[in-house]
C-alpha cells in the first residue's frame, strides 16, 4: 500500500460494485429474522420449562 490516494480510489470503485438490497427486501428479511427469533425463543422456553418440570419431579421422588 504505497499510495493512500490509490487505495481510496480502489475502495470507492469496489463499493460501487456492491448490489444493495431494496427497502422492501430489507424489511422482508428483517421481519423474517424477527419471526424466527420469536419462534426460537418460544421453542427454548418450552423445552426449558419441560426439563424444569421433569427434573423437579425426579428430585421430588427422592424425598
Amino acid at each position: 500500500m504505497a499510495n493512500p490516494f490509490q487505495f481510496l480510489q480502489d475502495v470507492r470503485s469496489e463499493g460501487a460494485k456492491i448490489t444493495w438490497p431494496s427497502r422492501r427486501e430489507t424489511l422482508i428479511t428483517t421481519g423474517l429474522v424477527l419471526a424466527m427469533v420469536f419462534v426460537a425463543s418460544l421453542f427454548f422456553v418450552t423445552v426449558d420449562q419441560t426439563l424444569r418440570l421433569i427434573v423437579g419431579f425426579l428430585l421430588s421422588l427422592g424425598r
